[in-house]
């Protein structure tokens, strides 16, 4: 139990209606959860209001409503708490609560449309093999030292947040590298928390289903960089045009990294193969299985994150050429007939036509290079004819099908997806609904040395089908389809 006054530590306060000193059991913000004794508070949903569920939450026993309007009718022995954001007192609270875990450990977000996971979780993965205890909050998965609990959502609420960095610090953990969302910065989901630096790998077309603009996307993205203290470092892909942006209002240590510009942090690329990359960082070679030139600069982030946490130069070099890619981000496997296949979560024009470039850069054109593509329902509408587009000019040969179709038509997204093809590449494409019989068709296609890239869902091993989720791997099902072809 603790006093409410000290969970409101920090919270900007426009009223109180009773005694801030009354005994708190829990923070909870979906009224169907509340027990005796808990403080709710009432979000602004993009589905619901908390606020129409105050009354609900009362009748459930809890003793405080933390809110943006108090309700007409107050009633006895209800503390009434009125803020202007709810889900920024929200973060607060949920710092307080947990007694602040984020001060007792060097926490690193990573913000961008592509590359968090990969760098979030090869920084992990580093820190790790550096002997060290490591916290990992990312898409994939969340790990508490050696610890495995499933990921829900790329930046989880704000009470979630730091009740895993709590239970970091019972574990001892030193570090922990978090994926931080332009969902999660606007809901206000990492107010409170104290970060020893971030990170910001690029910023392209994605999410402007729920940002109304790329202006403002690219906006909410800087907000996480203004609220850095001037304790923590700001870490900037300076190639990106957006990167400078990052840094305007920020009071952190700014920091720079890229291949084509003059920066802090530069890398060249020696040898981009297959089976990985020899890159030049500063003055130091190092070899690195991860492939392509976007994997190039997410290594040089992490190398930089990994000096700029006091890591030895030779120490990292060293890391940073063990490391190991992480599932669903460039994952291959050859099969016995010499095909390649590779998935990919590229599921944004950008990171589509990065991939598609990098394996174009690497074959030698006598193969041919097939794509299994598609886009996801009830998301960003307007970058369909894009991944088309994209899709159809840099392959030999697409196929375009379902991705996660959730509760729209999936004919109807592969039509806004066709729609980007051009005419001469309309021969290219074929468009198959199910996903599984265009991962076949795709197989079969393929002749020895040809390569199969199947885009958009890497490690996601489920599809969303009318609100049903149903087991679907990309990586198990081409193996096996390989495996049984060549039988």
């Amino acid at each position: 139990m603790m006093i409410l006054k000290d969970i409101l530590y920090k919270v900007p306060l426009l009223a109180v209606a009773g005694s801030t000193t009354v005994s708190i059991n829990n923070l909870v913000f979906d009224s169907r959860k509340v027990t005796k004794n808990d403080v709710f508070i009432a979000i602004k949903g993009t589905v619901s209001d908390g606020h129409d569920y105050i009354q609900t939450a009362i009748n459930q026993g809890c003793v405080a409503v933390v809110c943006e309007h108090l309700p007409d009718t107050l009633i006895d022995n209800v503390v009434y708490v009125e803020v202007s954001n709810a889900s920024s007192a929200l973060a607060i609270m949920a710092s307080n609560f947990y007694g602040v875990p984020s001060a007792n450990l060097k926490l690193v977000g990573v913000t961008g449309t592509n590359g968090k996971t990969t760098i979030a979780t090869l920084l992990y993965q580093l820190f790790k093999n550096a002997g060290y205890k490591v916290g990992l909050l990312s898409t994939v998965k969340i790990m508490v030292d050696d610890t495995e609990f499933k990921a829900t959502h790329t930046t989880p609420d704000s009470i979630t947040i730091n009740s895993y960095l709590k239970q970091m610090n019972d574990a001892g953990v030193e570090f922990c590298f978090m994926e931080v969302s332009s969902h999660g910065i606007h809901q206000k989901r990492t107010e409170g928390l104290q970060f020893e630096g971030g990170i910001f790998s690029n910023l392209s077309h994605d999410h402007l289903d729920y940002h109304s603009s790329f202006a403002e996307y690219r906006d909410v993205k800087k907000a996480f960089f203004d609220g850095l203290s001037k304790n923590a470092f700001a870490l900037i892909n300076v190639d990106d045009k957006n990167g400078l942006v990052m840094l305007q209002n920020s009071a952190a240590k700014k920091y720079t990294y890229a291949l084509k510009s003059y920066a802090d942090y530069k890398a060249q690329i020696l040898e981009n193969q297959f089976t990985g990359l020899l890159l030049k960082i500063n003055d130091s070679e190092v070899w690195t299985r991860l492939i392509g030139s976007f994997n190039a600069y997410n290594v040089l982030a992490i190398y930089a994150a990994a000096e700029l946490l006091g890591l030895e130069k030779v120490e990292i070099l060293r890391l940073v050429s063990d490391l190991k890619s992480v599932s669903g981000r460039f994952q291959y496997l050859i099969s016995e007939s010499k095909i390649t296949a590779i998935v990919d979560y590229a599921h944004t024009p950008d990171a589509l036509k990065n991939v598609l470039e990098t394996i174009n850069s690497i074959r030698t054109k006598n193969e041919e290079l097939i794509t299994v593509v598609g886009c996801g329902g009830d998301r960003d509408k307007t970058k369909r004819p894009k991944m088309g587009h994209i899709a159809s000019a840099l392959s030999t040969q697409v196929v375009f099908t379902s991705d996660n179709p959730r509760t729209e038509n999936p004919e109807t997204i592969l039509n806004e997806v066709e729609a980007g093809v051009e005419p001469q590449n309309f021969k290219k494409t074929v468009s198959i609904t199910n996903r599984k019989q265009a991962i076949k068709t795709a197989c079969q296609m393929a002749k020895p040395n040809d390569i199969i890239l199947i885009a958009g869902k890497g490690h996601e091993n489920y599809q969303e089908i009318n609100g049903e989720r149903f087991d679907f791997d990309d990586f198990k099902i081409v193996q096996e389809l390989l495996n049984q072809l060549e039988k």
